[in-house]
């Protein structure tokens, strides 16, 4: 081969490489009017594998599930600079086409040069980054909804919808999620809307409900917020369905309510507890769990091919646990007959979780009655022992200070926590192992439906897992390339040559700096994190934003739409 082919050739491979790095178009795929991307939280395919043998166990004329005639592929997902991520950084880049780090919500990594998967570029950190459902609603007007069932502020659904390099900053996602006008909010976090947000909801036509799941259902409006739980929902298997939904109907009254927009929508649906319970190891609530979440999955497929118009992509964001059925303490496991693998699994009608909550609202003379009825076995002695030593078990007979380690099941005790003891005794029941109580590495499933068929075949990172989302729309990341500098422009920049003042918080401690601008015309008053300016020096003009304003306290920056220029030039 002469030096000419070679070069041509490597020129070639190189441009296959990174093409999806640059988010060139995909124009292999036709753009739908409407999107459903559904993400089952840290599920490993062990997890899907277990919960498909647990509902054919339970229902013989069910062997498949709902997602299985869309497999497609696989996922590889990672941190900027790492290749197991959190929730965070792993969805951000499903939804802005750039790694990030453990724990940043849509926003640009701090450059680790030495570590770095793809290379970053370090002027860029902190930088907020526009994501698809934000995309959809500034060029098409798309209606946007979220459904989940952790509480609202958590990584997974603020990934979708707000910027912060802390996710745990709820103060600073709760109010961004409020003000970026998600048409439908469903899920947990009763006591975490802000009252300013929950007032910005009411004044702009949103219903909003909590705990109240007969005002959710009856309502017409397209616009709500419906929460559930003081934080997260309930586990699928332990929920009062008088009390709360299921993300089965929570996903179908969210495509419902979307679908009334002429322009189409972005909906993201989110089985959060999935992860919980893989991080509790506890593989009740993982399957059963998966499979509500699936159940979910069903009504999106079943609403696409029925409309026409409308994509689904389903992948988990990471993996978690390094759950494996078959285990090394199960002697012979690989000749076990399915109902020695799974009739055990089957018995519980409730989680780790459940079981705690239920122990401490009962008698300690109820507690073989409880695992007889909600586990089909009675507690060993040595059992009953280590329930009774354990921290947080409120009925135990022996008092707290008492409590020790002494003379019980050490495979059970590990920190004397009474969910750790639930969840490791609920495992011994059955032929299941853990590796971690952590996220694992390993690539992710990958299903998705196309009314054309276009579909994401093979090994995909998740890059270009955000490339395949972006041309679902009709664009590509260069376009929120180009939004992220429309958006989040550094107020530097913007206001460069006006005179400007940065005001500090008055408590610190419950409040956020300010940006006073002082032009020529006007005097703009902007507060970071949501998305109304006013101005004036009494704020008599309120600007309403297609997007919301981020503060960065680690650059003290003002991350704000370019054209607010125009108000002070």
């Amino acid at each position: 081969m002469s030096n000419m082919k070679k070069t041509m050739t490597f020129l070639l491979l190189l441009a296959i490489v990174i093409l999806p790095v640059n988010g060139k178009e995909r124009k292999d795929v036709k753009p739908v009017r409407n999107i459903i991307l559904l993400i089952p939280d840290g599920t490993s395919l062990a997890t899907v594998s277990i919960a498909r043998w647990l509902q054919w166990y339970n229902h013989p004329e069910m062997p498949k599930l709902n997602i299985d005639p869309y497999l497609c592929g696989t996922v590889r997902t990672h941190s900027s600079n790492a290749p197991i991520g959190d929730s965070a950084p792993t969805t951000s880049c499903y939804m802005t086409g750039y790694p990030s780090r453990t724990g940043y919500v849509s926003t640009y990594p701090l450059s680790d040069p030495a570590n770095d998967i793809y290379p970053t570029d370090s002027t860029r950190a902190y930088q907020p980054l526009a994501t698809v459902l934000e995309a959809g609603k500034i060029l098409h007007s798309k209606a946007a909804g979220l459904v989940f069932t952790c509480e609202f502020p958590h990584a997974t659904p603020a990934d979708c919808s707000a910027h912060s390099y802390i996710r745990s900053r709820y103060d600073w996602i709760a109010p961004q999620m409020a003000h970026n006008d998600l048409s439908v909010v469903i899920g947990g976090g009763t006591s975490l809307l802000p009252k300013e947000s929950e007032a910005y909801l009411k004044a702009n036509g949103y219903s909003i409900y909590k705990d109240d799941l007969t005002g959710m259902r009856n309502d017409p409006n397209p616009k709500m917020w419906a929460l559930y739980g003081q934080k997260d929902m309930d586990y699928d298997l332990d929920r009062n369905p008088s009390e709360q939904p299921s993300i089965e109907e929570m996903t179908r009254i969210a495509i419902e309510k979307l679908s009334t927009n002429e322009n189409g929508f972005f909906l993201m649906v989110e089985g959060s507890k999935i992860d919980w319970a893989a991080h509790a190891n506890d593989p009740v609530a993982m399957a059963t769990d998966f499979l509500a979440f699936d159940r979910a999955c069903g009504v999106a497929l079943e609403f696409a091919a029925r409309n026409g118009e409308t994509a689904v992509v389903i992948a988990p964001d990471h993996g978690n646990s390094g759950i494996s059925l078959g285990v090394r303490h199960c002697a012979g496991y690989d000749k076990l007959t399915k109902d020695q693998l799974f009739h055990a699994l089957s018995q519980f009608k409730l989680t780790a979780a459940g079981f705690a909550a239920k122990l401490n609202e009962q008698p300690a003379s109820e507690v073989q009655h409880i695992f007889r009825e909600y586990a089909g076995f009675e507690l060993s002695d040595t059992e009953m022992k280590t329930l009774y030593n354990c921290k947080g078990y409120k009925n135990s007979p022996i008092p707290e200070g008492e409590r020790s380690s002494e003379g019980v099941e050490t495979s059970l005790y590990s920190n004397g926590s009474l969910s750790d003891f639930l969840s490791l005794l609920i495992a011994s029941k059955m032929c299941i192992g853990f590796t971690t109580g952590g996220h694992t590495g390993e690539e992710v499933f990958l299903a998705a439906y196309h009314p054309e068929g276009n579909l994401p075949l093979g090994m995909h990172t998740n890059i270009e897992l955000n490339d395949y989302l972006c041309a679902l729309f009709g664009f590509n990341r260069d376009l929120l390339d180009e939004l992220t500098g429309q958006h989040f422009a550094r107020h530097t920049e913007v206001f460069k040559g006006q005179k400007y003042e940065i005001i500090p918080a008055t408590d610190p401690k419950d409040g956020f700096p300010s940006l006073v601008v002082k032009g020529k015309k006007t005097q703009l008053n902007i507060q970071p994190f949501t998305n109304i300016v006013t101005a004036g020096k009494k704020g008599e003009e309120t600007i309403r934003l297609r997007s919301v304003v981020v503060y960065v306290d680690k650059n003290e920056t003002f991350y704000l739409p370019a054209e607010l220029a125009k108000y002070v030039e």
